[in-house]
């Protein structure tokens, strides 16, 4: 498939955008959510730290991401030029692009302690898969070269949708005979195959092969590969054969999973010329998702649901940075628990059918005179709540210091004592007589 010359982007101005919002950020600068005003939808905007004065290399990824325009990866709509909110009179450029609701894979793997349920398991690496063979199969090809979990995105039906062609190159035109910094090449060194730390090193597809066969491995394991080792040890371990190990995917938990990981070990092979090509990966994996296919809308609404649960959970945190609690606590719980009332027992996604249709309402019941429970409300809450009791800025008061909460078995509760303690001061019983100045004054001179 030839690349067709693409036109000039186009160019978005500060009027074009407002309610502007920090999503994410590194070392490569900020990504920020904006509501275009004519088109009364949110865009996601990428804004780089540091560039070479031209901002050549935004542009240049803008039309890189153009050229690979598909299904699986993420549209360019244009570019923003103008000045950021609270960042100054200065002029910045942007890549405007289409914003994904439902973040990164990396953000699935985030709040889950395993791997996602198996059609969506199996139905992820198929995308990727797919994604990537459409670059590689471009002319020339079209290398990726930073393929991991925050670079795969997920539209508001968890199918995948690449992005990030920071380091993306032309195939054909990688040519270096001279020894550059690994890290200009480079991506994440936990998927960075071992011939990159080479200094005659020379991206090929078999580099983002590799880089696939270690994000397969993130995602039926749900784990983050060498997550306790140095980056440096990583570096030296890769080239001499390490890899992540197999034994966290057990192949007999669900069928097909035996030939992904067979696949995944050859895509991490070594030897570049032993790995396989992304066609072939295609036929192993739509071969394993179709025997899982059936189960994928259930799945997916399972996690839609998560995902929706940790939002609402985001918000709340988020808003009580900015409370100042003048009452007694219980009244402040009361007031928000029919905002939260979520039950946090994770719900098998292999039986589950349908959503519920309603959520249990969160009450606040007396359990004594003057003392309250509060039930349904999650575990963060309360953590977030103990915490913003100690003082720091932009705290939390809670004017009642004899408050006490605890978590009952697998269920949250929140006990709050509202009775008030005797201001009285109690004398201990092995403490010493009670002190006379006076007295021990005229004994003194006794003496």
């Amino acid at each position: 498939m030839e690349l067709n010359v693409c036109p000039a982007p186009v160019l978005f101005g500060e009027s074009s955008l407002d309610k502007w919002e920090v999503i994410g950020s590194g070392g490569f600068g900020q990504i920020f959510k904006a509501r275009h005003v004519q088109w009364v939808w949110d865009v996601a905007i990428k804004v780089l730290h540091y560039d070479n004065g031209s901002s050549s290399a935004l542009l240049r990824e803008a039309e890189l991401m153009r050229r690979g325009e598909s299904p699986y990866v993420v549209r360019v709509s244009g570019v923003f030029r103008g000045r950021l909110p609270s960042a100054g009179p200065s002029v910045h450029l942007g890549l405007v692009m289409d914003y994904m609701e439902q973040g990164s894979m990396a953000d699935l793997q985030g709040i889950l302690c395993g791997p996602p349920p198996w059609p969506l398991a199996f139905r992820l690496p198929y995308q990727v898969a797919l994604g990537m063979n459409f670059l590689h199969t471009l002319s020339p090809p079209l290398l990726h070269l930073d393929l991991k979990p925050s670079n795969v995105l997920l539209d508001t039906g968890l199918n995948v949708k690449l992005t990030d062609f920071g380091l993306a190159r032309i195939y054909q035109s990688v040519s270096r005979k001279s020894k550059v910094d690994i890290s200009e090449e480079g991506g994440t060194t936990s998927y960075m195959p071992p011939e990159a730390f080479r200094m005659d090193y020379t991206p090929t597809c078999a580099s983002d092969m590799y880089s696939y066969g270690i994000l397969l491995w993130s995602i039926l394991s749900g784990k983050k590969p060498y997550t306790n080792a140095l980056s440096s040890l990583v570096r030296l371990r890769i080239p001499e054969g390490d890899r992540p190990p197999l034994d966290d995917i057990d192949p007999g938990k669900a069928e097909g999973l035996g030939p992904l990981v067979e696949m995944m070990g050859r895509c991490w092979d070594n030897v570049p010329k032993q790995r396989p090509s992304f066609m072939d990966c295609i036929s192993v994996t739509e071969k394993a998702y179709d025997i899982h296919k059936s189960g994928i809308n259930s799945a997916v609404h399972y996690m839609q649901a998560l995902l929706e649960k940790r939002k609402e959970e985001g918000k709340i945190s988020d808003g009580l940075t900015k409370l100042h609690i003048t009452q007694p606590c219980w009244f402040f719980i009361r007031s928000i628990t029919k905002h939260i009332c979520t039950d946090m027992a994770a719900v098998s996604p292999v039986t589950l059918k349908q959503a519920p249709e309603k959520q249990p309402e969160a009450t606040v019941r007396p359990t004594a005179p003057g003392s309250y429970q509060v039930n349904c409300l999650p575990l963060s809450l309360l953590l977030l709540i103990r915490q913003r009791s100690n003082p720091e800025p932009a705290p939390v008061y809670i004017n009642k210091s004899n408050v006490s909460w605890f978590q009952n078995g697998n269920s949250n509760y929140m006990h709050i004592s509202t009775s008030e303690v005797s201001a009285e001061r109690r004398r201990h019983p092995t403490a010493p007589p009670r002190f006379n100045p006076q007295s021990h004054k005229r004994q003194t001179a006794k003496h």
